[in-house]
């Protein structure tokens, strides 16, 4: 996903500002991203956001033990839909 908006924008600013600006502006954005302090935040996001995920699925887990199980009708039990 960040690679597809990384080149979306390399692709605008590369048309916008030249091929040189666009190479200039892709070895900036390597440097960063090869930064070990922007690797470490990374890592720290990426592990608060798997916490967070396992933690709503664990919440959803619940909810749904409470939620009542839907019986499924056959096209012939279903109401009658009147438009309306």
């Amino acid at each position: 996903m960040m690679f597809m908006a990384g080149a979306a924008i390399g692709y605008v600013f590369g048309t916008k500002a030249g091929r040189e600006r666009f190479e200039q502006i892709k070895r900036l954005s390597q440097q960063v991203s090869e930064n070990p302090n922007v690797q470490e935040a990374a890592g720290k996001l990426r592990a608060k956001g798997e916490e967070f995920a396992g933690a709503a699925r664990e919440k959803a887990a619940h909810r749904k033990e409470g939620v009542p199980e839907q019986g499924h009708r056959t096209a012939e039990e279903q109401p009658p839909v009147y438009p309306g």
